[in-house]
């Protein structure tokens, strides 16, 4: 499985910004997607997390009622929509999938599969 995350870019705050994560393989398990930040000199946190049906979703509370997570299996897609942003947003966010567990976990640890990472940075 490979991952693909893109969309970042450079944001006003209050604004909004979409990052996309593309999925990559054959024979693709059903796979829980989450969603990462690491900011410069912080460790990786959990953002939010979607089931592989995504009718269960997860958010941090930094960014809950703010960001959106969703998926389209029939394009092997995660998205997390960004709104309201704020400065402290500013991190490389990481796309990362689960192929243990249909439920996203909200710690880095069980996760297999890491994308490149996109950075998302958020100014004042």
């Amino acid at each position: 499985v490979q991952l693909q995350a893109s969309g970042g870019g450079l944001v006003q705050g209050g604004g909004s910004l979409r990052v996309s994560c593309k999925y990559l393989g054959r024979n693709l398990p059903q796979l829980a997607m989450a969603w990462f930040r690491q900011a410069p000199g912080k460790g990786r946190e959990f953002v939010s997390g979607i089931s592989w049906s995504g009718e269960r979703t997860y958010y941090a509370d930094a960014v809950r009622g703010r960001f959106t997570i969703s998926r389209d299996n029939a394009k092997d897609t995660v998205y997390l929509q960004m709104s309201s942003l704020k400065p402290e947003d500013t991190a490389l966010y990481y796309c990362a999938a689960d192929p243990e567990s249909a439920i996203p976990r909200m710690t880095p640890g069980p996760y297999r599969y890491w994308g490149q990472g996109t950075q998302v940075t958020v100014s004042s």
